[in-house]
């Protein structure tokens, strides 16, 4: 459980000028099942979900609601939701494809991306209350307004900001002020909240409360969708009552699978990222053990340079999602390919926007790894003072130059997508589900997990220092906890290095949940306020 710290006082018995800060349950075992989320208000109210007899999708559909209100920047109702789920009733796997859409008014090469970055125009029809209320009607088995309660109490009553949490608010400040998020975000519209400070949404609670009573199609035919259109209507936005009419349900879709000796593990097929982790771990478990160890220079150099061939390709090979099922050959996915690529890596190298994520099981065995965002951090910017939630920027994930390409801006188009939500398995049931949010991220947070795993402990895989590299070979790493010699290995091998901070932000949070026999075991990353927790006994 998150233990509040007390106000401190010193040697004279005066209370000393401290926030009243969180410290969250990073690593929690459960018989009863287990959620782990980015931010610990979210798992708290999923573990009671679990706790009450809801099955994993109940658990998560509840956490995910909650972290639109406790990541205000991150997520929420005027977003996308990625689920991969896993339903031990019939043993399949299925891919909840709940991408957001253009509206329909886009005029296919009148814009550029930074016309589309912030404001009303920015944002895509959201489709999160539509897939998350899918998930529940067709996995899930609690009402909607159950799983509601805790959002409508976490925006009425408010909840703790955190450190990284006020540190963002001012990051973002002037966007904010100059929008009109500001006003349900920011102290009388104006001022961050600081740390140990109390955000309350009353706005967003009402809006909660009208999807308790009336339901989801609200949102999308009803007063909710009305007040989106005045909204949109006032300020150029692009979205429109018929787009909302059209109401953006998720396609189920199969995963893309791929191995890690000695797992199998299911994960997020196009438009998501999922081709990019089964290229890389494909290609990483091809090379040589003394590869493999991204503790030392040649394992660190090998894994750099295996992300950015598998982004690249990834760049170079897009596939429209429909599409995509219908084809034979999959490049990307084959152990062919990534023989060739990895024997390929050790000639070239001589060995001389933000997103959240969340990872349940349950106890009859279904298991659910959803990742979703408003695109950037803190999205378009712009809420309608009627809604209480930040409107995405996912018009900003489109390709604007190649009218060919899959993803060009064009009605009802659906952006890219950079979501890996995985599942592990151990023979036919799954073992571990794991994500991680941070965009183009979120791949190499998951492989150096994963790979970490063959050989170490959980928390362990997740907390470890980080690498990434860009397409242009730019490696982010987190600076302080990165030996000099494997620092000096990747500017050798011809990267250049940009140094951040120590568990930092830009490098992912993980969120993985693990069973072992009859228990369940959580790990969230300390990267972000992020916590595990299950039923308790």
């Amino acid at each position: 459980m998150p233990v509040k710290r007390k106000n401190e006082t010193d040697t004279d018995g005066v209370e000393l000028s401290r926030p009243r800060l969180v410290r969250p349950q990073r690593y929690a075992s459960s018989k009863g099942g287990m959620i782990s989320t980015a931010h610990w208000e979210a798992t708290e109210a999923g573990a009671h979900i679990l706790e009450r007899g809801g099955n994993a999708v109940d658990a998560a559909v509840t956490a995910a609601f909650a972290l639109g209100v406790c990541e205000p920047l991150a997520s929420g109702l005027g977003g996308q939701t990625m689920f991969l789920i896993h339903d031990a009733a019939t043993g399949k796997t299925v891919a909840l494809d709940g991408s957001s859409r253009a509206p329909h008014r886009v005029e296919p090469g009148a814009y550029n991306k930074k016309d589309l970055l912030r404001g009303h125009r920015a944002s895509t029809v959201p489709s999160t209350p539509a897939v998350l209320d899918y998930a529940r009607k067709r996995y899930g088995t609690l009402k909607l307004r159950e799983l509601l309660q805790p959002s409508i109490r976490l925006a009425e009553e408010g909840y703790t900001v955190s450190e990284l949490q006020a540190a963002l608010f001012i990051r973002e400040l002037k966007k904010l002020r100059k929008r009109s998020g500001g006003a349900h975000l920011l102290r009388n519209g104006k001022q961050p909240h600081h740390a140990g400070s109390t955000l309350q949404q009353p706005v967003l609670a009402q809006t909660f409360r009208r999807l308790a009573k009336s339901g989801v199609k609200d949102f999308y035919r009803g007063q909710i969708a009305a007040a989106i259109h005045d909204d949109m209507e006032r300020n150029g936005g692009l979205i429109q009552k018929d787009d909302l009419a059209q109401t953006p349900h998720p396609i189920e879709r199969k995963p893309v699978s791929g191995k890690l000796s000695p797992w199998r593990f299911h994960t997020f097929p196009p438009p998501g990222a999922g081709r990019s982790l089964v290229e890389t771990l494909n290609i990483m478990d091809r090379l040589p053990a003394s590869l493999r160890n991204l503790d030392t220079p040649e394992g660190a150099v090998a894994f750099a340079a295996t992300i950015r061939m598998a982004n690249q390709n990834r760049q170079d090979r897009p596939f429209d999602p429909c599409y995509y099922p219908q084809m034979g050959k999959k490049k990307m996915l084959s152990p062919s390919n990534a023989t060739k690529a990895a024997e390929l890596l050790m000639t070239e190298f001589d060995f001389r926007g933000e997103t959240t994520h969340l990872s349940v099981m349950d106890r009859w065995g279904n298991a659910v790894a959803l990742t979703q965002s408003i695109e950037r951090v803190g999205g378009s910017c712009e809420a309608s003072p009627e809604l209480g939630f930040l409107y995405n920027n996912y018009m900003s994930a489109f390709e604007y130059e190649d009218i060919s390409h899959p993803y060009y801006l064009r009605p009802n188009a659906v952006p890219w997508a950079s979501v890996a939500p995985t599942i592990v398995f151990r023979g036919r049931k799954p073992w571990v589900t794991i994500g991680s949010p941070g965009s183009e991220r979120i791949v190499s947070a998951v492989a150096q997990t994963l790979l970490r795993m063959q050989t170490a402990d959980p928390y362990v895989a997740i907390a470890a220092p980080r690498i990434h590299s860009s397409l242009e070979g730019l490696v982010s790493l987190e600076g302080s906890r990165i030996r000099s010699d494997i620092k000096d290995a990747l500017v050798n091998a011809g990267f250049i290095l940009h140094e951040r901070d120590p568990y930092s932000f830009y490098m992912g949070c993980v969120q993985m949940v693990m069973r072992e026999r009859k228990m369940f075991y959580g790990v969230a990353d300390p990267r972000r306020d992020g916590s595990a927790s299950g039923p308790h006994p």
